[in-house]
């Protein structure tokens, strides 16, 4: 008999997980759009500081929105799929690391050179 109430609970615990991720992934998307129309509004009048602190948000927010789609979809994460995103979101970083550190703050610069060796390090275990 209790081993029926570990099924139902482990099933009500699944669908509150389910519906605390849906629910942050509304949040996390909500960001993000709010995030891109100031980028799309304000790109030209904007110091380079907030602007480079704000595409590193979204970059951010775009690795967390996978992880989360991911997990809803198939109830965990695959490896293959999440070392694709970290690729590509590494190529991205570093291209437009190459292209914009001298318009960049210190700390901007330091966030995400920080960024980037963590995404070295979770592709370097991934391989």
């Amino acid at each position: 008999m209790e081993n029926n109430n570990n099924i139902y609970n482990n099933e009500d615990r699944y669908k509150i997980e389910k519906a605390n991720r849906i629910e942050a992934l509304e949040n996390i998307i909500e960001n993000h759009t709010r995030t891109e129309r100031y980028l799309e509004r304000n790109s030209d009048i904007a110091s380079s500081g907030n602007l480079s602190n704000s595409i590193i948000k979204q970059l951010s927010r775009e690795d967390n929105i996978e992880d989360i789609e991911d997990k809803i979809v198939s109830g965990g994460q695959k490896a293959s799929n999440q070392w694709e995103g970290l690729e590509k979101n590494y190529t991205f970083a570093k291209g437009y690391m190459e292209h914009n550190r001298d318009h960049m703050s210190q700390e901007a610069l330091k966030n995400m050179e920080e960024k980037q060796q963590n995404r070295r390090d979770i592709i370097n275990e991934l391989t």
